[in-house]
């Protein structure tokens, strides 16, 4: 996965790539790579690989557990694969997704500007990358952002004034199992349906809709450009990426946020992006 194919939506290509996307940015740093380059994202739980060459890797995101020839290894810490070595990723306790990223980013190829792909990893494919060593580097974060249940912050959705919005905020939900990285369906109290019907219009990720069971669907990378079922709400840039790392049986509420709080809290987080991705180039440069 990388950034995706967000020029493409306008012939209904969903914008795909990875669904945290600060996560893959702070793992292609770590590897020594550019915010954009190619990595394997890994959910819930990841595959066995063995290197036959010296591959640069760093596995980040979620705290997965893994082992290089059976010896623990933490996430979110740089290391050597040497040849004939097997990676063995596991479960994770907490979050919902990492990304093993290399020195060179996967070579994967490049199909409508991306190199990101539908298809689950299958037994016996072979990941293309480049040979490589990387010294030891280690970044630690905690994936528990917030107290249960998880808030997200939204803002009004086009159909927000159909619906009795207070039944939305005064609920909680909960992330069921038939969710994925088109979207998350989402279990509560039923809201009370709105007595008009919706011609599809353009959807994003992030658009809360609410189908006619009332029950609400978060759209997520790879959802649809066009969409029938009224939206409610809109999660706001900057929790986009937590939804990568809801896990099935989770607890969520929905927070009303303003477009001036949303365009700061935007803000913040891009300033504290740039402002790791610049610690770990120049820690990077003085090695």
């Amino acid at each position: 996965m990388d950034q995706g194919r967000p020029r493409w939506r306008s012939l209904g290509v969903p914008i795909g790539g990875a669904a945290d996307r600060f996560a893959l940015a702070v793992g292609n740093a770590l590897a020594g790579n550019p915010p954009d380059a190619a990595a394997l994202e890994i959910s819930l739980n990841g595959p066995t690989l063995t290197a036959d060459s010296e591959v640069a890797c760093v596995l980040y995101g979620a705290p997965f557990e893994l082992t290089i020839d059976g010896s623990p290894h933490d996430s979110g810490k740089t290391f050597t694969l040497h040849p004939g070595e097997e990676l063995r990723i596991s479960g994770t306790p907490s979050g919902m997704r990492g990304y093993l990223c290399v020195r060179g980013g996967l070579q994967t190829p490049i199909v409508l500007d991306s190199r990101s792909s539908l298809e689950p990893l299958r037994a016996g494919v072979e990941l293309p990358c480049q040979p490589g060593v990387i010294h030891v580097r280690h970044f630690c974060h905690d994936f528990a952002w917030n107290a249960e249940p998880r808030m997200l912050r939204v803002m009004d959705g086009a159909q927000t004034d159909w619906f009795h919005i207070e039944e939305f905020y005064s609920r909680p939900f909960t992330v069921t199992p038939a969710s994925n990285r088109m979207g998350l369906r989402l279990r509560g109290e039923a809201l009370t349906l709105p007595e008009r019907e919706l011609e599809s219009e353009p959807v994003c990720p992030g658009s809360v809709q609410v189908t006619r069971d009332g029950q609400c669907i978060i759209l997520g990378v790879d959802g649809q450009t066009i969409g029938g079922y009224p939206k409610i709400a809109q999660i706001i840039s900057a929790d986009l990426d937590k939804l990568a790392q809801l896990r099935p049986g989770e607890a969520i509420r929905f927070e009303r946020v303003t477009l001036e709080i949303a365009e700061a809290l935007y803000r913040a987080k891009q300033a504290e992006l740039r402002e790791w991705l610049t610690r770990l180039r120049t820690a990077e440069a003085f090695v």
